[in-house]
Order: structure tokens, then sequence, then C-alpha cells
């Protein structure tokens, strides 16, 4: 199953038949759980149960359920995408396990989709979040036992959350109508989002060394599918010092091939250096503005997106 999809919003809605909440910086995923066994998908339909050993507990919380939500690394209480970046990667448990001690993840929960093997997707959210809340955290876990999940809160006043959101630094908010069903892998206009901050996600098309090195990544050139290839948004180089830019370059180089993926030949400038690559690797970058020549202003590298494919760009923040 994929998830429901926010649309878009151009302003808040008000009234009683709307409910606000964050929008967090982490990874959406489904949780399931079927006779004791804890499974984690990706909205694009990829397992990661392995990648966060942390969350095994949620499989006490129920014999079977179905939850919908983000996972987030808090940190120092603001969530981080790029604190995933040592965790949405890993597939060895040992590896996983390391990692769950020194840098833990939290799952937020906000929606229940299935619970005792009854479907609620078409129950209206504001049952749905009833019956989430009435799971009972206390009984599962042991008082002195992390707990690894959260049901993050809801507020009636969207515009005071949005204002609140951009003042702590967070990635905006999304406003549910209370009446809305769920609908499995569609993009609804019932959910409206607010994000605060650009973020992206695009493929990578090219990579090019820093100067006066031949094995220390520098740039990568980042594009959006089109019917002709990708669409040139430029390069992205912030982001990319040390142990990050050595890892995505590890990456790339395999991907190596002779011919550009862009769609239009790019400026001198651009290809001199450049190593094409097959765009197969996505990358999620944050930047203010496009040009206008369509380039990204101020692009800086926050990780590498496997929770995605192709057809979820240009709309990553879900």
């Amino acid at each position: 199953m994929q998830p429901m999809l926010a649309t878009r919003g151009d302003h808040v809605p008000a009234g009683a038949e709307w409910t606000h909440e964050v929008k967090w910086d982490g990874i959406r995923a489904l949780v399931e759980v079927r006779a004791g066994r804890l499974r984690i998908w990706t909205r694009n339909e990829n397992e990661v149960s392995v990648a966060y050993p942390e969350l095994a507990g949620l499989a006490r919380l129920a014999d079977d359920l179905l939850l919908d939500g983000e996972i987030v690394a808090l940190g120092d209480g603001v969530p981080s995408f790029s604190a995933l970046a040592d965790r949405m990667h890993v597939r060895n448990g040992v590896t996983a396990a390391r990692l769950a001690a020194t840098n833990p993840v939290t799952f937020l929960a906000f929606d229940l989709l299935r619970l005792d093997g009854e479907d609620l997707t078409g129950r209206p959210l504001r049952e749905r979040r009833e019956r989430l809340l009435g799971l009972d955290i206390a009984a599962a876990f042991a008082a002195d036992e992390r707990v690894a999940w959260q049901v993050p809160p809801t507020y009636d006043d969207g515009a005071m959350l949005l204002d609140a959101a951009g003042a702590q630094g967070l990635e905006g908010i999304v406003s549910k109508r209370l009446s809305s069903l769920y609908h499995p892998g569609r993009r609804s206009k019932e959910w409206l989002k607010f994000p605060l901050r650009r973020t992206g996600s695009f493929l990578v098309g090219g990579y090019r060394h820093e100067t006066g090195s031949g094995t220390r990544l520098g740039a990568v050139l980042v594009g959006e599918p089109s019917a002709g290839g990708l669409v040139f948004r430029g390069k992205v180089g912030s982001g990319l010092a040390g142990r990050v830019g050595q890892r995505l370059g590890e990456i790339l180089k395999p991907l190596a091939t002779d011919a550009s993926p862009f769609e239009a030949e790019l400026p001198k400038a651009d290809r001199i250096g450049t190593t094409w690559v097959r765009p197969e690797v996505i990358v999620d970058v944050e930047y203010l503005t496009l040009t206008p020549d369509g380039r990204l202003r101020q692009p800086s590298y926050r990780g590498i997106r496997t929770d995605l494919s192709a057809a979820d760009l240009g709309d990553a923040d879900a």
C-alpha cells in the first residue's frame, strides 16, 4: 500500500471541520504488525524494517495494525533530515543496532489504517484519530524503556501553528479535513500542505571533483525528469564536505557513462570536468528559489532519497 498524499495549499483553511499538525522533516512510512511481526515500508513500497530496530516494540501495541506516520531523527528536539543520512540506507542488522544506540529515531504516528483486522481507511479521519489515541502505550512498554514512537498533537488554529512552526524552524504544517477518508496512493485536496522551507528531490546526472583533487567530490549536477531526458537544475556543492561527499561519490562512481543525461547541451563551464552518470540516484536539496534560467539558487545537499522514485520528483515533501 502507498500512503495518501497532501496537495500544496495556497491558504491555511479555518473552521471546525479542519485539523492541523506539524509537517515533520523525516521519512514517510507505513508500519504494519501481523501476528507479532513488524514491517516498515517507505512511500515507494520498499521494506526498511531492518534499518530501524528501535521501532520493534511497536509490535506489542496490537496483534494486527497498520499505522501511517513519519520516521524522524529528533536530535536536539527539532527533526533533522540530515541526521537520518546514516540510518536510511542501512540493510545490515548489526550496523543498524549500533546506529540505533547512537542516533535513535522516533516514529510519529498520525493515522491508523487498520486495527485488529478492521479496515479503517473508509472511516473519517476524526474517528481514525480517536482510535489511534486509544492505543495504550503504557501497557506496551516498561516504565524505564525508551518509547520510540509518539502520536503528535493536532491543533485547531492552523494560522497560529504555521507562525509557530516558522518561529521554531520546523518544516511547515499539514491541514486535514476531519471528515476525510483515507485514499491510499492518492493526492487529495482534503489534506493540504504548507511547507515553510523550499526543498526538492532531484536526479543526479553528473559530478565534479574538488578543484585540485581527483577523488574528493566537489559538486553534483542535478535535474528533473522529462520526456527528453533531465531538465538541468544546476550544480549542488554545499553540504558535500567530508564523509557525506565521500559516500555519495562512492555510490555515483559505478554509474559513470559517456553521454550526458540532460535533455539540452549544458554550457561549457558546466560540462568541463564533469563525469556523467546514469540518472538513478535521487538526492534531496534545500534551496532559496529558482533563478530566471531555471537553476536552484543557493542549493544545499541534504541526503540521498532511497524512499522515492523518479515519479515522485518535484513533490517529495508529501
